[in-house]
């Protein structure tokens, strides 16, 4: 979540698309579509109409008779006779004359000999396209549903019933059809990959409402939660969690109730018990309900329960016996929640009510900050966080996320001296916080983007002497090592490394689902996908997963409908 201390390095900085690349980049939904944005279009100025050439691609090349061409010949044969009906049809088609193109393929279709499947499947397409013109999406779907049962691997037919299937909403079936003739075009045609992309996008939106509506909550890892409460400079709840007594939970503890209660779970990393405690706080009227609600509202925003999150915010922001520090922390808590809820415009009115309530609050220009990051905002990034190390120059998150914004700005505005600079900054920092592991994960991201590999690695092997625990370091590493050396067996092995601290690791979870999609292992990226799933914090998060999900089911299960095996690179 964007107000974790991890908001930049946890997400990863290795792009899907580049996990391709490293492994040998066999079939695989969305890696054509990203190395196609990013390549140059060969025929950008050459323009044609829409419709001509939606007729050229329909038509058949024997249908491209006109005035001045001879009489076709008399057919003889009831196949003569159909492929003539056809090819009237398509005229009328070329003029858009959708209903009596139909009643030629109806006469062809009629007239064709059953035994002619490959003419029969074409009558059949060539209906579905008049159809599709008139808006029958329906009809459309049905004739190309006879197509395909006569010609299984008929492009041209498996793409028209993907827009028809996408027209209807059966998001599932059009996966699969255009799936198929990505896989059957090599990857190729970019309007198909685009289709893909965009009905992928669009059915892992629907798969993550539905999945949201049943869930049960799961707590994050012990480590995650950590993390998270500590990526706040100026909390006015870390009396609560910073006591030095984390001792086993004893006899005594039994009899405490409420807001000491909730301290003592948090103390001893009894998570589970935080929110029932907290209630018991807030039921009862007590002195400390406030910091309470304000506690709880920060477990459900933990275990995704954004919208009950939300409302344990509101409370806090609304009681007039809040102190602007409760204030405060909840708008930046509830700022960064409108932002998971799609409610960008009340994202950024919160963080303006806490700059109303008090400008000189450190944490509200980092976490805002770290949303502008993510959000690809540099600029306002890199005010938001020179703010925030100016108010708390001895915070060492805030500090490092503020250099590894200016070296994203260096890059982008190929700033040669600023890349310099921000390497020496980085060296810096981790003299003055050695302790900090953000500073290693960080520095280590931008040595491997200027492909200094070793360096890269050694970082990531500090960060992991400096805080044993943080599973999220070895799935970087692995990915190092996939960039560096191409090494998958030493990519997996760290990435499992990472899931044996910590089994809860969607990161982890995710990275290796796509190096088996790479691999050609689809029904174990499923399966992996699948773990991921249940440990997504928003909605955004389940969206991508299920399209990763989605993308893999619909390659295993047209491979397997149509008899094609999924390549894999040579040596895995």
């Amino acid at each position: 979540m964007a107000a974790s201390s991890g908001a930049v390095s946890e997400s990863g900085a290795i792009p899907k698309w580049q996990i391709a690349l490293a492994v040998g980049t066999p079939v695989v939904l969305g890696v054509g579509y990203y190395l196609y944005k990013s390549s140059k279009t060969e025929d950008k100025g050459k323009k044609s109409s829409e419709k001509k050439d939606l007729v050229e691609k329909t038509a058949s090349s024997d249908s491209a008779a006109n005035a001045a061409t001879p009489p076709d010949p008399v057919p003889e044969t009831p196949l003569d006779k159909a492929r003539a009906s056809k090819n009237k049809g398509n005229k009328y088609f070329k003029v858009q004359k959708y209903n009596e193109a139909i009643k030629c393929y109806d006469s062809a279709i009629e007239l064709c000999p059953p035994d002619q499947a490959q003419d029969l499947s074409t009558f059949h397409q060539n209906r579905a396209a008049a159809h599709e013109q008139l808006g029958n999406h329906a009809a459309s779907r049905h004739d190309c549903d006879r197509a395909l049962q006569l010609a299984p691997r008929y492009a041209k037919a498996l793409h028209r019933r993907a827009k028809a299937c996408e027209a209807l909403g059966e998001l599932s079936q059009a996966l699969r059809d255009v799936t198929a003739v990505c896989i059957l075009e090599g990857f190729q045609n970019q309007a198909t990959l685009m289709m893909a992309d965009r009905v992928l996008k669009e059915l892992g939106k629907r798969h993550a409402k539905e999945a949201l509506q049943n869930r049960q909550p799961v707590m994050p890892s012990k480590h995650f939660v950590q993390t998270f409460l500590s990526s706040f400079a100026e909390d006015p709840l870390s009396d609560c969690w910073r006591k030095e007594d984390t001792s086993a939970p004893t006899a005594d503890d039994a009899d405490l109730r409420g807001w000491a209660r909730a301290c003592r779970a948090i103390q001893t990393s009894s998570y589970e018990d935080v929110v029932p405690a907290c209630s018991e706080e807030i039921e009862s009227a007590g002195p400390r309900r406030l910091e309470a609600t304000l506690l709880r509202g920060t477990l459900h925003q933990l275990t995704g329960q954004n919208r009950a999150a939300r409302d344990d915010y509101t409370v806090v922001i609304e009681d007039n016996a809040s102190s602007s520090k409760l204030r405060v922390n909840a708008l930046i808590k509830r700022g960064s929640i409108h932002l998971q809820l799609d409610a960008p415009e009340a994202s950024v009115a919160d963080f303006k009510k806490a700059i109303d309530i008090d400008e000189k609050n450190s944490d509200i220009y980092h976490h805002r900050g770290q949303i502008n990051l993510l959000m690809e905002m540099t600029d306002q990034a890199m005010a938001d966080f020179e703010t925030a190390v100016k108010l708390k120059p001895d915070f060492p998150i805030a500090c490092v996320q503020k250099t590894y914004t200016d070296y994203r700005h260096a890059c982008a505005t190929e700033n040669r001296a600023k890349i310099a600079k921000v390497n020496e900054e980085f060296k810096s920092l981790i003299s003055r916080f050695p302790n900090c592991s953000e500073c290693y994960v960080l520095y280590a991201q931008v040595m491997a983007d200027q492909e200094k590999f070793q360096e890269a690695d050694e970082l990531f092997k500090q960060a992991i002497q400096v805080d044993p625990d943080r599973a999220t370091v070895y799935v970087h590493r692995g990915l190092l090592q996939l960039q560096w050396k191409g090494d998958v067996t030493e990519a997996t092995k760290l990435i499992s490394r990472s899931l044996e601290l910590d089994d809860k690791g969607e990161f982890a979870y995710e990275t290796l689902g796509t190096i088996e999609v790479q691999r050609g292992n689809l029904r174990r990226a499923m399966e992996l996908f699948d773990k991921a799933i249940p440990f997504a914090k928003t909605e955004a998060e389940l969206s991508h997963l299920f399209s990763l999900r989605d993308a893999a089911q619909a390659q295993a299960e047209v491979a397997q409908q149509l008899g094609i095996s999924v390549p894999t690179p040579p040596g895995l």
